[in-house]
């Protein structure tokens, strides 16, 4: 099993399909240009969990506020569905906290649609806890 970043064209192209399950309306060609656009300007890194083909996929990025300092905010993350329930994004998202804990991180966050139920129930059980609501408004 092998995790890491996927900093290469053919690397962020490989974790398309996985993250296409999630972002269907994005295709192959705009992921690329955008991964690598959000990597180039946004601190901005695509992870991957690879085990003879890669099983669960997930965007992270750094930032800071003033209320929690330094944090590591978990974007998108997806297990290829032939592959959930089989610890795949367990691991991933473990790894992700230890990265976090690496480059000294304060707190691991993420913003998951109010829709997506199970994946609540996931985060819950990895001690994460619901603290805020988060507000958009489209331009």
């Amino acid at each position: 099993m092998n995790i890491g970043f996927a900093n290469t064209i053919d690397a962020i192209a490989n974790c398309y399909p996985v993250m296409a399950e999630l972002r269907p309306h994005i295709v192959l060609e705009d992921f690329v240009e955008q991964v690598i656009r959000m990597q180039e300007n946004h601190q901005y890194q695509l992870v991957y969990l690879n085990e003879s083909g890669i099983k669960a996929v997930a965007g992270v990025r750094m930032a800071e506020w003033l209320y929690t300092g330094k944090y590591l905010e978990v974007e998108d993350l997806i297990t290829a569905a032939d592959y959930r329930s089989k610890g795949y994004g367990g691991i991933l998202f473990d790894w992700i906290c230890n990265y976090a804990r690496e480059v000294q991180c304060n707190q691991v966050r993420l913003v998951s649609g109010v829709q997506r139920e199970h994946a609540h129930r996931f985060y819950l059980n990895k001690g994460m806890k619901f603290e805020a609501k988060y507000f958009s408004l489209n331009l």
